[in-house]
């Protein structure tokens, strides 16, 4: 057990660091801002490039680990949504901002960081992939469904474009593509260009997670939602239970892999679920109050889960 303390204990320290400092500083939330800029558009995209540029490209076509992962996420997704659309007889937007809540975790700021330092290098390639393929979804999702509740006040083409130019767009994804394109044809940066790209990857997680509790820290939680312990338990148990069965089920694994989607679908609600609840005013208190619970309780979910990996309680195939 202390082995796993001693992995996510950084890991979360940061939070927690960015977290103390925000309070005491008091910085508003805007300061924030060349920060975020960094780590989006140049220390994670140069973290992505780095790791795939040096992957076997045949590593990076695992279509039944894709669709195993994206599918284990939005039967998650799908189970919240119908539950809230049920319960509230009809509410399209409310209950799209639920159940992105449920499913669509944290892995874009805690994901490589702490998959990296769990797993190894190793990590990185279903790492990119999983961030990659389910934003393509969510980027799509949300206005979609926003659209269908009658929030979305724009035109279909326009709609349809935008949804396109933020997929094709996006930092991230392009420094996918682009060291997709780099492993396929073997290219190797110059060696001055390589050691910035190690400086800028070196500084991609603890910024990001040092971020993420400045960000905690300055939205404050004002109260719980009664919908907080389905989301929680949909987000912290069930979308990592699903996916362990799933990615099982459909395919013959390494453990790196399988255990890198796991941890990724054990992560707390996304900050971005805010960022779209307050883009369409729906449910931004509640979105918040997700964020910040589910983040303080992955804590000990999180932990307890590589407890069970690194002892080899949780195998690495469920079906050998």
């Amino acid at each position: 057990m202390s082995e796993v303390i001693g992995l996510v204990l950084p890991f979360f320290g940061l939070i927690f660091l960015g977290f103390l400092v925000a309070r005491l500083t008091r910085q508003p939330l805007e300061a924030l801002g060349w920060m975020n800029t960094f780590i989006v558009y140049v220390a994670l995209p140069a973290l992505f490039f780095q790791l795939l540029a040096k992957t076997p490209f045949e590593k990076l076509t695992e279509w039944n680990f894709i669709l195993g992962s994206v599918f284990s996420t939005y039967v998650v997704f799908s189970l919240m949504f119908a539950a809230s659309v049920f319960l509230s007889r009809g509410e399209i937007a409310q209950s799209t901002i639920k159940a992105l809540a449920a499913a669509y975790g944290n892995i874009g700021y805690m994901g490589p960081g702490l998959a990296l330092l769990a797993f190894g290098e190793q990590a990185a390639v279903p790492v990119a992939l999983i961030f990659c393929f389910e934003n393509i979804i969510h980027f799509a999702v949300a206005p979609m469904m926003m659209a269908l509740s009658g929030g979305e006040k724009r035109p279909a083409p326009e709609l349809i474009l935008d949804v396109i130019r933020k997929i094709v767009l996006h930092p991230f994804i392009i420094a996918t593509a682009i060291g997709v394109a780099a492993a396929y044809f073997q290219f190797r940066p110059p060696l001055p260009a390589e050691r910035l790209l190690v400086y800028l990857s070196n500084a991609a997680a603890p910024c990001a997670l040092f971020a993420m509790g400045v960000t905690l820290a300055l939205r404050p939680l004002n109260r719980v939602p009664s919908e907080m312990l389905p989301i929680a338990l949909l987000k912290l148990i069930v979308h990592p239970l699903l996916c362990y069965v799933v990615l099982s089920a459909v395919g013959n694994f390494s453990p790196a892999w399988l255990f890198s989607a796991v941890l990724l679908a054990a992560l707390p609600t996304a900050t971005n679920v805010f960022v779209i609840a307050q883009q369409y005013g729906v449910w931004v208190q509640r979105a918040s109050a997700s964020v910040l619970i589910t983040t303080c309780l992955s804590v000990f979910t999180v932990t307890g889960l590589l407890y069970l990996i690194r002892n080899g309680i949780l195998p690495p195939d469920l079906f050998p």
